[in-house]
Order: C-alpha cells, then sequence, then structure tokens
C-alpha cells in the first residue's frame, strides 16, 4: 500500500485562513477553501443566504405553474420515481408535501428494478393514463426517456422530467425539463441529486401559490432531502452541504414514523444521527428494496402514517438487506478473485466483469467495492428479468464514467446514463464480448489534461497529516467535526499514525467480520480503532499485538446505543 501525507502549508497560506487553528486551516486550506470568508461560508451553512432562487433552474417556473395549475383544478398528478435511496425520498417528498396542502388527486409509481428496469416505460404510462393522470412527473429519471415520454404526449399527459443525469444530445419531447445537467441551464449548482430537483421544484411550486402552507414549512422536507443527498454520491459542497447540513438536523427530530422505528431498531440514537448512520445503515435498507423485492415498500416506510405499518416496513426492509449482504459479500468475493487471477498486478485502465447470472440490481454495490479497492473504473454486468443485458459502472473517484461511455463507439451501449461518479447502462447481446476492448481504447484516447485515470497504483492513500495516539481526544475531534457532513467533494479527513502498537486485538460482529485494534495512549488510556468487515483485509491476518505498524485512519465519535467513545476508523494498516 502506498501512502502521502499533504503538504504543510506555508506562512503565506497559512496567513489566508489566520482566524482559524492550524490543524483547521490545514484541512480547509487542502479543499479548497483559502480564506477566512469562504471558511465561514463552508464552516456554517446557511439556508437563507445559501440556497439559490428555484426560478435559476430552467423549465421550473413553467413546470411549477403546471404543478399548480393541477392542484387547483383538481387535474390528477403522476409521481413516476426512480426506484433508489435518492429516487424513493423524492417521491415521499412529493407525497408529503401534497398532503400539507390537502392535494390528494396524486398516484406514486416506482417501477420494479428487475422486471422494468431504469426509468420510465412504455406499460407504465400507458397504466398512468388509464388511472386519469394529467400531469406526468419523474424524479431521478426520464432525461434519456424520448420514446416513453412521446408515448405520454400521445395519451393526452404533460410531461415534466425532473432528473439530475447528465443529459443526452436527444432530450424527451417534454412540456418541461428540470435538470441542472441539461444544456442551457445556469444554475449555480449543477451537482444536486434528484429529491434535491425535486425540493427545488416544490420551493419554486410555492413562489407562485402557497396553497394555505405556512411560511417555512417546507424545511420539515429536508429531512428526506438531506437523506437522499447524503445516500447519492453528489459532491457535498455549495448548496448540497447545505441540504446535507439542514437535513441531519431535521432529522434528528423527524417525526416521521417509519424512520423513527428504523433507527430505533438499528440502535441508532437518533438526537444523534449523523451522514455515517445515513450512508452505512439507512440508504442499504432503502436500496434493498428495489434490489431484493419490491421498491414501494421503501417509500411505504417513508411514508407509513401509523405504528403498525412502521414497524413492518422497518422489520422487512432489515430483513431483506441481511439477505443482500450475503449475496453481495460472496458476489465481491468472486469479483475481486476474478480480477486478481486475470490481471495480477497490471490491472487494466477500466475493469470489465459479466456473467449471465448475476443480478444487475446487485453490481453496483459490487463494482464500488472493486473501484475502491483497484483504483479503477468498474464496469459490471449481468442479465435481468427481461433477458436484457444490463450493468452498472462505478468511478474509482477520478473518472467521469458518462464521458467514458460516451466515448465508446456507438453500437456497443443499446443505452447508458448517469453522473460523473456512478452509471448504468444496458449492452447489445453481439457486443458484449468487445465491451472491455472498447472501453479501455475509449479511456486511452480520453487521457489527456481534462481526463486522467490515475497510474499510481492501486489502492494509494493521501492523508490530510500526521498524528499521534496521545493527540487523538476530544478537541481535535471538534475541530475534525466542523467539516461535517462528509462526502463526496469533502472526504472524511485521514491521519496516519505511525509505528503504533496494538496493546490487544479482537474480532467482533454475528459472523466474526469486524475488528477492533485497541492502543494505549502515554497516560495509560485506551484508544480502539474498528475496522467493520475487515476480517477480509489482508493485514486483518498478519497484525500481532505488539506490532509496530502505521496507521491511516480517521477519527470518529460513535453514539452506539447512546454512549459516547472516541475511536479511530481504520482506513488501512501498513505493515512489514
Amino acid at each position: 500500500m502506498k501512502y502521502s501525507v499533504k503538504k504543510p502549508l506555508s506562512a503565506a497560506e497559512r496567513a489566508g485562513l489566520s482566524a482559524h487553528t492550524d490543524l483547521l486551516a490545514h484541512l480547509l486550506f487542502h479543499r479548497g477553501i483559502m480564506d477566512d470568508a469562504a471558511a465561514k461560508a463552508f464552516l456554517s451553512p446557511d439556508y437563507e443566504t445559501g440556497v439559490h432562487d428555484p426560478f435559476l433552474l430552467k423549465d421550473a417556473e413553467k413546470a411549477a405553474q403546471r404543478i399548480a395549475q393541477a392542484v387547483r383544478n383538481g387535474e390528477k398528478i403522476a409521481v413516476f420515481a426512480d426506484y433508489d435511496a435518492d429516487g424513493i425520498p423524492g417521491a415521499a417528498i412529493w407525497d408529503d408535501f401534497f398532503k400539507r396542502i390537502s392535494f390528494s388527486g396524486y398516484v406514486i409509481y416506482i417501477p420494479h428494478r428487475h422486471d422494468e428496469g431504469f426509468g420510465l416505460n412504455e406499460n407504465a404510462v400507458r397504466e398512468l393514463a388509464e388511472k386519469g393522470a394529467k400531469v406526468l412527473m419523474t424524479v431521478d429519471c426520464g432525461i434519456t426517456d424520448v420514446g416513453p415520454a412521446a408515448a405520454a404526449n400521445s395519451l393526452g399527459m404533460d410531461v415534466i422530467i425532473t432528473d439530475h443525469h447528465e443529459a443526452p444530445p436527444l432530450m424527451p419531447p417534454a412540456f418541461a425539463i428540470v435538470d441542472p445537467k441539461q444544456p442551457g441551464c445556469a444554475y449555480p449548482d449543477k451537482g444536486l441529486c434528484g429529491s434535491g430537483v425535486a425540493y427545488k421544484l416544490i420551493q419554486a411550486v410555492l413562489k407562485i401559490e402557497r396553497f394555505g402552507l405556512k411560511e417555512g414549512m417546507e424545511k420539515w422536507l429536508l429531512d428526506l432531502v438531506g437523506m437522499a443527498t447524503l445516500s447519492d454520491m453528489v459532491p457535498l459542497v455549495g448548496e448540497n452541504r447545505i441540504f446535507a447540513a439542514y437535513g441531519l438536523q431535521v432529522l434528528r427530530k423527524s417525526p416521521r414514523k417509519g424512520l423513527m422505528r428504523l433507527f430505533n431498531k438499528l440502535k441508532i440514537a437518533q438526537r444523534h444521527v449523523t451522514e455515517d448512520d445515513i450512508a452505512f445503515m439507512i440508504t442499504p435498507r432503502i436500496n434493498a428494496a428495489s434490489r431484493m423485492g419490491v421498491p414501494m415498500d421503501a417509500f411505504k416506510l417513508l411514508s407509513a402514517s401509523t405504528d403498525d405499518d412502521a414497524n413492518v416496513y422497518a422489520d422487512h426492509l432489515d430483513s431483506i438487506n441481511s439477505e443482500r449482504k450475503g449475496v453481495v459479500a460472496s458476489l465481491v468475493k468472486e469479483v475481486k478473485k476474478t480480477v486478481r487471477e486475470r490481471h495480477g498486478e497490471a490491472v487494466p485502465s477500466v475493469i470489465v466483469l459479466g456473467d449471465p447470472e448475476w443480478r444487475p440490481s446487485l453490481l453496483g454495490l459490487a463494482a464500488n467495492s472493486c473501484a475502491e479497492e483497484f483504483g479503477r473504473p468498474v464496469f459490471l454486468w449481468g442479465r435481468d428479468g427481461s433477458n436484457e443485458i444490463k450493468g452498472s459502472c462505478r468511478s474509482e473517484g477520478s473518472t467521469h464514467v458518462v464521458e467514458l461511455m460516451r466515448a465508446v463507439p456507438a453500437g456497443v451501449f443499446s443505452k447508458y446514463g448517469g453522473h460523473k461518479h456512478s452509471g448504468g447502462f444496458a449492452v447489445a447481446s453481439d457486443q458484449i464480448h468487445f465491451l472491455e476492448q472498447r472501453l479501455n481504447e475509449a479511456a486511452d484516447k480520453l487521457r489527456d489534461a481534462r481526463y486522467q485515470i490515475s497510474d499510481a497504483g492501486y489502492g494509494a492513500i493521501e492523508a490530510d497529516a500526521e498524528l499521534s495516539l496521545d493527540s487523538v481526544d476530544m478537541w481535535l475531534y471538534k475541530e475534525i467535526d466542523r467539516l461535517a457532513p462528509f462526502g463526496i467533494g469533502n472526504p472524511k479527513p485521514v491521519f496516519l499514525l505511525k509505528s503504533v502498537k496494538p496493546a490487544d486485538i479482537r474480532i467482533f460482529g454475528k459472523g466474526n467480520e469486524h475488528v477492533e485494534l485497541v492502543f494505549r495512549r502515554s497516560d495509560g488510556s485506551k484508544l480502539p480503532a474498528i475496522a467493520f468487515f475487515g476480517i477480509s483485509e489482508p493485514w486483518a491476518k498478519a497484525v500481532r499485538k505488539g506490532m509496530s505498524i502505521d496507521l491511516a485512519a480517521s477519527v470518529e465519535l460513535s453514539m452506539f446505543r447512546g454512549r459516547p467513545e472516541l475511536r479511530l476508523r481504520i482506513v488501512d494498516v501498513i505493515y512489514s
């Protein structure tokens, strides 16, 4: 494992952040925040000053006028949402909003992942038309769905696309398209998630008419916006940072019965919920509904109005998530083994693997794990219920996977989409054997200053700074926590602790899959370091008590069962 440490600040660089401690100034500077004014805006996200006018989104005013008209006239609105942890909260946002303004003329439709696939489809469009829908509004999908949008038009529906994925050259024939990434949209924040775009459109509707909703009450929707923002791997900067920060504040006191039951079941102290709780505990259970069953079950959890419903759906999602973990763990193990056997250390620019027996709904999770381990974009494919070859891709961090797919010759992909770090695709059956070659050729063509796949070797770590065991205390944690919430675009700081010796090693968990290294500071106090699912890491079998190691880790405060515990989260262990 290769590692490096970010350089200390020069005197001139430090002077620009004179209002902050050495540690915070160092962390801010290496996040591109180089003066005290920018630091103030970043460290204290402000909803009132930092959230943009929704009418800056192209077509938002037009779409909002049509929705307001439908509400006034009692026309039926169909909300067609994607089946993931961005689209499902987006559907719940509209459901909550319509209930708050006492509008009942709407229907929620979330497609079955395995049977219907991603995006609008003509069967669903016809079904919604038969139910009397006059407005068809998408959430987190639709930007590539030309045919289904045309079908909706022919059936007398006004189509409003709300999406955040990259826009294709040919756009759907819609009444309005609200997508910050579409050509001609000058919106300042291009990185909104699908639920973020949905919330902006609700802001636009309320700018036209309040429908009896008190000023500011829409902020109670931010728990779902924040949850989706943290779930969907969008950059946590600008407006997204505000949505994530305020979303966590609302989540900590959210009255949603389904979420409250899920927090309780998972032993998450709601008043202390963090971005890690969302990303590692809540999001997988929301996504499990579509990966292993019916996505509407996750929507029913988020919209549950009774304790009985909340209990039923929380228990169900937790159960199918456990099933999913077993299937994905086996898949990840198989993929990583195949990559090592096939390529050894000579990993290609783009990793491409597939098997007709693999379930496409689970491939994104496996691709993400492999991209992190091998430092390469990863494309995995399988067959869905309609026998179509479909797959998921994940970036290693620097590769724009949609640009990469766009650079592949026409005819290889029958459909593709997504955003910078993740995407989905379908491949023509006569082209699947050429996919690896075509993607690597495209990567070679795009290897320039604008687009770069790292050749530094996979698994390289760049630590933010060096720490000693004695320096890890509550003051340090509180300084680091000022940068939260963490995620894409604002990663959790990673520190290097050199030549430390574990005083104890503990294996724990139902399947003995987690590892804890216990260190002692000079005063004898304990400092635990945790690696969840770390038992499969090579170092877990090599490290012994008293062995000198270099530790790459982040600093966190665990609130498991409501008890605060300062600890390290292991990123990697370097040993000889």
